[in-house]
């Protein structure tokens, strides 16, 4: 498994306690990596002096930063281009905000100037200044990482990309699990014009009776591009696509594989959900991808189950199953009994924060939850994020939503308002990619909920 597909908090600790004696090496370096351009003595001496008046963290001060507080806002001030090449820092709370306009943006993404920041960029040679600026703007807790993303990434400390694979419409490429069982992971940010909307996992099983696949994909394009990477692994062809649910990005390459020959399988549920929102999902599609929605269009799928479906595909033994309620309409997995491994969907999460939507019943999921963990699997493939096993699923998913739940019948119990409830610490899962976005929207959409329960 990836470093990137660990999650950020239990990767800080191994690297903190167990790489002790790295830690003081890598606090050692003085001598700016191969990638530093050359500036002159004048620039030289300027950048001494400020380096004097800013904070520094070296790479285990970073991570031990990200560790104990993951509020922490970490800035890479190098241009997006830089990032499309080389990657960036995996933080809990990232932006990037290029050098030159970092005066205009800073004050909207980053309005509380007592927030902790961690300014960056390739070499150390832009984010003292940016440090600098950001500390004569008024903010009072900025620190300088002196290492720079170059030494970061030769550590083999976790990135990100926006696009891992710039050759496919694919944000990376298909990953075997086990022998026969492959997933293209996705990107755990939202869906983008970069990642081609692959921000879900297109996972696929090649059997000797042709292709089970996981999801459709976000539009057509990304459908053929997994396409192609499944004909260099075998002649079968596709026979069947199972959609997780009725999001875009699980549903609107439908017409590709419809093409192809495939059977398009969803629960009836997600199919009546379908109906209502299908073409909103494509306008939506159509707006972010731009030139990349080229053919894709929106279709029903061809065969409806409700609460499980078999299929003998050669010597594999698959189920189509619907437990029951919890991320979405018609929540959908593939279990594969003999190899006690589930492609869960959107049931499970670990990588990136649930999305709770206002249509969500939170306790509807975690009593579906029972009947998920009753399947004994060994190997979890979510919907987001890299294959990991029910112990981490259920830390992130279960007992985030048990933890979310406890901390809102308290505010309601106080008597406590809406704005009470966006205000909910959840610092303890704060790293997980997208938290930002979604902590606030959670526990208010919970909060709703709840006061009619």
């Amino acid at each position: 498994m990836k470093c990137s597909h660990v999650p950020f908090a239990l990767l800080c600790s191994a690297l903190l306690f167990s790489n002790a004696v790295r830690a003081q090496n890598l606090g050692a370096i003085v001598t700016p990596p191969p990638e530093a351009p050359s500036i002159t003595q004048a620039a030289k001496a300027e950048l001494a002096a400020v380096n004097k008046r800013v904070p520094q963290l070296d790479t285990q001060g970073l991570l031990a930063q990200l560790k104990a507080q993951p509020t922490t806002v970490v800035i890479d001030v190098r241009s997006p281009a830089e990032l499309d090449l080389s990657g960036y820092i995996d933080a809990p709370l990232f932006f990037n905000i290029d050098r030159g306009l970092l005066e205009y943006q800073i004050e909207a993404r980053v309005p509380d100037k007592a927030t902790p920041i961690v300014v960056y960029c390739g070499v150390s040679q832009r984010s003292p200044l940016a440090a600098d600026t950001l500390t004569k703007l008024g903010y009072k807790n900025v620190k300088n990482y002196r290492d720079g993303f170059f030494n970061w990434k030769r550590a083999g400390l976790p990135i990100q990309q926006f696009d891992k694979a710039p050759t496919s419409f694919l944000y990376d490429m298909p990953q075997e699990i086990i022998p026969g069982v492959w997933s293209a992971i996705g990107a755990t940010a939202p869906g983008t014009y970069e990642n081609s909307g692959h921000n879900n996992n297109l996972s696929f099983i090649i059997t000797e009776d042709g292709v089970l696949v996981v999801n459709a994909g976000d539009n057509y394009l990304l459908a053929q591009s997994l396409h192609e990477e499944i004909k260099k692994l075998t002649k079968q062809p596709v026979k069947y696509v199972v959609l997780e649910n009725s999001q875009g990005h699980a549903m609107l390459g439908s017409k590709y594989w419809k093409e192809q020959g495939a059977t398009i399988i969803a629960n009836r549920e997600t199919a009546a959900y379908m109906e209502k929102t299908g073409y909103d999902a494509l306008a939506g599609m159509r707006a972010r991808a731009r030139d990349k929605a080229f053919k894709t269009e929106f279709v029903m799928p061809d065969k409806l189950y409700d609460d499980k479906l078999e299929l003998k595909m050669g010597s594999w033994n698959l189920q189509i199953l619907h437990l029951g309620s919890s991320h979405s309409h018609g929540d959908t997995m593939v279990w594969i009994p003999e190899k006690k491994l589930v492609i869960a969907g959107d049931t499970a999460f670990h990588i990136r924060m649930l999305p709770i939507f206002d249509d969500v019943d939170t306790a509807k999921w975690i009593q579906t939850w029972d009947k998920f963990e009753a399947l004994g699997a060994q190997i979890v493939v979510p919907g987001h994020g890299g294959p990991t096993d029910m112990a981490t699923v259920r830390k992130w998913t279960l007992d985030y939503l048990i933890y979310l739940r406890a901390k809102v019948a308290e505010v309601i119990k106080k008597g406590g308002s809406l704005d009470d409830a966006y205000n909910i610490d959840q610092t303890p899962y704060a790293h997980l990619h997208t938290a930002d976005q979604l902590m606030r929207s959670n526990a208010g959409r919970v909060f709703r909920a709840m006061e009619f329960e």
